[in-house]
């Protein structure tokens, strides 16, 4: 196996810069979402409103796969690399409707024979009146993978995941976690709308066993947990209800 060095002087080149890009958001990937996650509401329809989170399946990258480069991420072992991508959604009407924005770093490809190297763990609340019992399976995540265009291999090649980068198993997508995250809140707080939530990522979750999801009331709305099979918090989330 052969690795791909990082060029720092090529990445230098991108600091500052923007790309834009458009999509509308047609009822068609929410429907098949809502297939995949086996949700029961109806079949959405042109007007309908979108389930928070779900504009995963919209601004979607477009990247032929004769450009695409060798899969690679990173901590206190290299170099990291941070991106941010906005999105804001417009009604009919041209006002905002949605603001969404999402920060993520990538780090440098692990060298052959390598682990990847365990997050902090944090234990999670244990006291929570709502839980719900996710078991990610693999079918699950290519079709996650499919919906959203998302080619890195830890989702869907166990081979790759475990021998190449040095996971116990495939890994559960972030925005996958944090689409079952908010949906959990929405059903733990039926007729209350979800005005804005937050999450933040902590540990990888695998589909190697199930994991949980934990939730509780605040003041403002809620707070929820996706929880790693060894009680440790994977993903947080703060949800404001109005």
């Amino acid at each position: 196996m052969s690795t791909t060095a990082l060029d720092l002087d090529a990445l230098k080149a991108h600091v500052g810069r923007k790309q834009a890009a458009t999509d509308v958001l047609l009822p068609g990937p929410a429907n098949l979402l809502r297939l995949a996650l086996g949700r029961s509401e109806p079949e959405l329809h042109d007007g309908d409103p979108l389930p928070p989170a779900w504009q995963a399946l919209y601004f979607l990258p477009r990247v032929a796969t004769a450009e695409l480069r060798p899969d690679g991420k990173s901590g206190g072992t290299g170099t990291l690399v941070f991106a941010t991508v906005s999105s804001r959604v417009l009604g009919a009407d041209g006002a905002a409707a949605l603001e969404d924005e999402r920060r993520t770093v990538f780090r440098e490809e692990v060298k052959a024979g390598e682990r990847n190297q365990a997050p902090k763990r944090e234990p999670a609340p244990a006291d929570v009146p709502w839980r719900k019992r996710v078991t990610p399976d693999p079918v699950l995540l290519f079709r996650f993978s499919a919906l959203t265009f998302n080619s890195h291999r830890i989702h869907y090649d166990r081979a790759w995941a475990m021998d190449v980068e040095g996971y116990p198993g495939l890994v559960v997508h972030g925005p996958l976690t944090t689409t079952l995250l908010v949906d959990f809140a929405r059903d733990s707080n039926r007729g209350r709308r979800i005005v804005s939530y937050a999450t933040q990522a902590r540990a990888p979750l695998f589909d190697t066993a199930p994991f949980e999801l934990r939730g509780r009331p605040t003041e403002r709305g809620c707070e929820c947990w996706a929880v790693t099979p060894e009680g440790t918090v994977a993903m947080s989330c703060e949800v404001e209800l109005g």
